[in-house]
C-alpha cells in the first residue's frame, strides 16, 4: 500500500505523513493553516474562495449558512470531484476540529489553497449579523 493517498482527478498528491509533518507546533502557532473569522469574512464576496462546510447534514439543516458549499467530512473522500481545482478553499465546522480534518485531506489530494476556519460556529453567525458586514 502506498503512503501516497491517490487524487483521481489530475493534480499531485502529497503522503498524509508530509502533510502531518509540515503541521509542527511553529506551523501551528503561526497560524499557516488557519484563518480567524475576522479574516475569513473579507472573502465572502470572493469569487476566487469557496467557503467549505463540513458538518454533518443535521447539523446544516440546524444552522445554515448560504455561502458555503456544504460537504460533510465523512462524504468528502466520494465527493472530491466536486471541488474546483482552481478556488481556494476555507473548512469550517462547529468547532474547529473536523475542519483541520479536511485542511489535511484535501492537502493529501493536492489543493494547496486551503485554510481551516478559527474558532466556532457561533463567531462566524456572529460576524454574519448584518451591521458588521456593512462595516
Amino acid at each position: 500500500m502506498s503512503n501516497a493517498i491517490e487524487k483521481d482527478f489530475g493534480s499531485e498528491t502529497m503522503p498524509l505523513a508530509e502533510v502531518l509533518q509540515e503541521m509542527d507546533l511553529a506551523f501551528v502557532a503561526a497560524g499557516d493553516h488557519s484563518l480567524t473569522v475576522e479574516e475569513a469574512v473579507k472573502f465572502l464576496q470572493h469569487p476566487h474562495f469557496v467557503f467549505l462546510d463540513v458538518r454533518t447534514r443535521e447539523e446544516r439543516d440546524h444552522v445554515t449558512f448560504p455561502f458555503a458549499l456544504h460537504i460533510p467530512l465523512h462524504e468528502l473522500p466520494d465527493r472530491l470531484g466536486e471541488l474546483p481545482e482552481d478556488k481556494f478553499f476555507i473548512t469550517f465546522c462547529f468547532n474547529g476540529a473536523r475542519a483541520v480534518l479536511a485542511y489535511a485531506f484535501l492537502r493529501t489530494r493536492g489543493f494547496d489553497e486551503v485554510k481551516a476556519l478559527e474558532g466556532r460556529l457561533e463567531e462566524l453567525a456572529d460576524a454574519m449579523s448584518p451591521g458588521r458586514l456593512n462595516k
